[in-house]
């Protein structure tokens, strides 16, 4: 029986979740749903928010009450920690599951890093994002009042620390100065060297291209100077949308074997993202 996935939000990630539902043997889709559309109506296994994160609380919430399992790509990384413990209870005493910053980072990258972790336990870790197109970032700056389209960057400086270049397009009318200082001390900008600047067309220079380069240099056992890197160039949307059906497969699974609850991709046995017979896998993979 195939896993019934309804997409709640259609922006580029909600396309991408459909394109990769479409080319999975054992997904369909249940249904697309905007975010203002009425929610009473979704009979699903999985509900994709693909809803800004800021909104996705209240959606997961929603979802799970209905006994609906979910999964998102909540990527406010400091704010992890206190959703999953926000969701945990309902998503328990309604018998579902929600897996949460199910995206590339946090989501795949994290698994990366625990990988790294457990291979030279002690050490240091730096993710340097990009160049690249942050979605999240982006949605940020287009929900502040003033903002017509826009574009936010980030640029890697390397040890992990980056510069986030901000395009901004503004309303008739807008002023950029009290736009720039809202994006300044927005959260998702406050704690980087952030440029902000105006253009007159945001269109010219989107571009949904993203990647990453992660370094570890540590110790196994007492051997010093090991060193691992690791290396993506992606389309955001594209890879999102796919580690989303991912993560719905495995919230199937693990509702099937009555493990509710609220879970981060780094607590879900990989083998569970994967279609297919899993004698099959092993012999594959192992």
């Amino acid at each position: 029986m195939k896993t019934r996935i309804a997409i709640i939000g259609y922006g580029h990630i909600g396309r991408a979740v459909e394109q990769a539902v479409a080319a999975s043997a054992d997904m369909e889709l249940a249904g697309i749903f905007h975010h203002n559309d009425t929610l009473d109506s979704i009979e699903a296994d999985i509900a994709a928010l693909c809803v800004p994160s800021r909104d996705v609380p209240a959606y997961a919430e929603r979802m799970l009450e209905k006994g609906i399992s979910t999964v998102d790509s909540f990527d406010i990384h400091t704010q992890v920690p206190d959703l999953r413990r926000k969701l945990m209870p309902v998503a328990r005493e309604h018998n579902a599951v929600s897996v949460i910053s199910a995206g590339w980072d946090p989501g795949t990258d994290s698994m990366v890093r625990a990988i790294l972790l457990a291979m030279a336990p002690e050490g240091l870790t730096y993710t340097n994002f990009g160049p690249g197109r942050s979605m999240g970032h982006t949605v940020a700056v287009r929900a502040i009042k003033g903002v017509k389209d826009a574009l936010s960057m980030t640029i890697p400086l390397g040890t992990g620390i980056h510069r986030r270049m901000v395009y901004v397009e503004l309303e008739p009318g807008a002023d950029f100065a009290t736009v720039e200082k809202a994006i300044l001390t927005d959260a998702y900008f406050k704690n980087d060297e952030t440029h902000v600047m105006q253009v007159p067309s945001v269109k010219a220079l989107d571009n949904v291209g993203h990647g990453v380069n992660m370094l570890r240099y540590g110790v196994s056992g007492a051997t010093h100077n090991q060193r691992f890197e690791f290396n993506m160039s992606i389309d955001n949307p594209a890879l999102t949308g796919q580690v989303l059906v991912a993560t719905a497969r495995a919230a199937a699974r693990m509702k099937n074997e009555q493990k509710y609850g609220v879970f981060t991709m780094i607590e879900i046995p990989p083998i569970y993202l994967l279609n297919g017979d899993t004698e099959e896998l092993i012999r594959t993979l192992v």
